[in-house]
């Protein structure tokens, strides 16, 4: 009766996180577009979808990338063999163990006739997919504890999912080990499947499993009699051999059982098989109700997105399906690390020590924020420090095991943060460039869209732009604060002195040439910048649009005549602006 009533309880609570998980990714959305769109269309819009790329040649798509990338795991095997074969074996080890197993009642009891779990091909089995299991798991230490793969992190929910399957597997032997030694397991069978055995008969079976099946006996003893082994030998063909194979094709049981062996009285009298099993279910039931809230979820959410992904594109794909893929994308994050070794910005971490830079990381964090959980001003500058210190070259994106497109993802993020009015201190960064090249897909109702130019100088004078630069008759004074001594941080900005304040960087500047009246729209030209600066007129500097709307065309530096890094100057300069304005906001809260 309990362990009915623990397993409807698994399962009622499994099935209430899939549907809860699932319904996410109709209900929620990163995609600013999307967000109008109500969650019946979204579901019509994926069952759409699907039903027209059954029936299209994308078919044939699906199925080379379900062989290959879902079966085969081949993109993990070129990246990593020994990450490939920690994967396959506890995937297909547990995989074949629960349909084997797990459910033999329902599966293997229908496809075989006569199915014993104690008899051949079956005890085999049993053992060698659990074996595969626990080789994986002992990858998976190796790899995460022992060789230390650079900047893999290991996270509550590693440990867990490492945990919970290890007790399993574990549990699991050991059970099997006990079983095979136990004296009163035995004395169960044998009042259970010997009929009309008279007391020689029997003496002669127990002598015969205790010879040649491993049970330990608190009466029989070694070495035994020939003659009375071939009377036990008859005995167990007549009525044990039909369920019971030799025990030492369960090779992993088999090998705890000896190891429990001089304790087997001991453990049976303790009823440990009992107390085992019990261990052995419930953690079976616990891995099975939280499934869907822990990282192995991606058991079905990696192969939904590596085959969603082989067949979509932002083009063509409707809007909702685009949110809802990239929902989806979010579970079938297996926490692997494979973005975050190759991330070319990951070396940063080891001095900002921002998890967030790590794409690897960046998920959990997206997470919470689509959740709609409370997040304090410090976490969602982590997050955003790490969303645009990203260079966008796509590495992280083009060796995700789980097809995960990043790059769209973080820029999606990126985008989200931006509408809701979240202050952005990486205009300047190669974010500013690559959103302009993203123009196109984005919002340009900017009643909607706040400027995130003017977000970031609200962000470095809260309490308003000191100076109004078009004011040709305001009496300037330098308010340098120790400022000036902050230019020279790298060996690029080091040339700044080399500057005599000739017109060269502006007349080269694109962004400059895009304007019919520059001064008026950017308020200070690339040369200004540089006088203002030279003169310690830092709130000229920073409340000039040319510093946050320069595109790091690096134009300006190639044309300089004295070989002044003007582009890498004017990063000081917007690195001097977010130091400032990070120390504002950390005494504000």
């Amino acid at each position: 009766m309990f362990f009915t009533i623990a397993l409807y309880i698994s399962l009622a609570i499994f099935s209430f996180g899939l549907i809860y998980k699932v319904s996410t990714w109709f209900r929620y959305s990163l995609v600013i577009e999307s967000k109008s769109i109500s969650t019946p269309r979204r579901i019509f819009a994926a069952l759409r979808g699907i039903i027209l790329t059954l029936f299209s040649p994308k078919l044939f798509t699906l199925l080379k990338v379900f062989v290959l990338d879902v079966l085969l795991q081949v993109k993990v095997l070129q990246q990593d063999f020994l990450k490939w074969a920690m994967h396959m074996c506890i995937y297909y080890g547990f995989i074949f163990l629960l349909l084997m197993h797990g459910l033999d009642k329902i599966i293997t009891s229908a496809l075989f006739v006569g199915y014993y779990p104690t008899i051949n091909p079956f005890l085999f089995l049993r053992n060698f997919f659990g074996v595969l299991v626990v080789v994986g798991i002992g990858i998976a230490l190796y790899r995460r504890f022992i060789l230390k793969v650079t900047r893999l992190r290991t996270s509550p929910m590693d440990l867990y999912a490492i945990i919970i399957l290890a007790v399993i597997m574990l549990s699991g032997f050991l059970l099997e080990g006990t079983k095979i030694t136990s004296y009163s397991k035995f004395q169960e069978m044998v009042d259970e499947y010997t009929v009309a055995a008279d007391e020689e008969e029997l003496k002669s079976l127990e002598t015969y499993w205790v010879a040649k099946f491993g049970v330990v006996s608190p009466e029989v003893k070694g070495p035994f009699d020939h003659e009375i082994l071939q009377a036990g030998k008859e005995a167990h063909e007549m009525s044990c051999s039909q369920c019971h194979s030799r025990p030492q094709w369960g090779f992993a049981g088999y090998a705890a059982s000896r190891i429990i062996k001089p304790l087997a009285l001991t453990l049976d009298r303790a009823n440990v098989n009992s107390i085992l099993w019990y261990i052995h279910f419930l953690a079976c039931m616990l891995g099975l109700a939280y499934l869907p809230f822990s990282k192995m979820f991606h058991i079905f959410t990696t192969p939904l997105s590596l085959l969603a992904n082989s067949v979509m594109d932002n083009q063509t794909s409707h809007p909702a399906n685009v949110a809802t893929r990239q929902l989806l994308e979010l579970d079938a994050c297996m926490h692997c690390g494979t973005c975050s070794v190759q991330c070319r910005v990951g070396v940063v971490f080891e001095t900002l020590r921002n998890a967030n830079i790590l794409p690897s990381e960046k998920i959990s964090s997206i997470k919470a924020l689509v959740a709609g959980k409370k997040l304090s001003s410090e976490e969602i500058r982590s997050i955003q420090e790490g969303l645009h210190l990203c260079t966008n070259c796509y590495r992280c994106t083009v060796v995700c095991p789980a097809g995960i497109n990043l790059q769209e993802l973080w820029m999606t993020v990126r985008e989200t943060l931006l509408e809701k009015g979240q202050p952005e201190f990486f205009v300047l960064s190669p974010l500013s460039l690559y959103r302009g090249l993203m123009q196109d897909s984005l919002d340009q109702d900017k009643n909607h869209y706040p400027d995130p130019i003017e977000l970031a100088l609200k962000a470095i004078y809260p309490a308003g732009i000191p100076l109004n630069m078009m004011d040709r008759d305001i009496r300037l004074m330098p308010s340098d604060n120790g400022l000036s001594g902050r230019i020279y941080k790298s060996a690029q900005a080091s040339t700044f002195a080399h500057c005599f304040r000739c017109v060269t960087c502006s007349n080269a500047c694109p962004v400059v040439r895009n304007y019919t009246q520059p001064t008026e729209a950017l308020g200070l030209l690339p040369h200004q910048l540089m006088h203002a600066a030279g003169m310690g007129l830092w709130d000229l500097v920073f409340s000039s649009r040319m510093l946050w709307d320069c595109l790091g065309c690096y134009q300006c530096q190639e044309h300089c005549p004295q070989g002044v890094c003007v582009a890498d100057i004017i990063y000081e300069f917007k690195n001097i602006a977010i130091t400032r304005a990070k120390e504002k906001l950390t005494e504000k809260t």
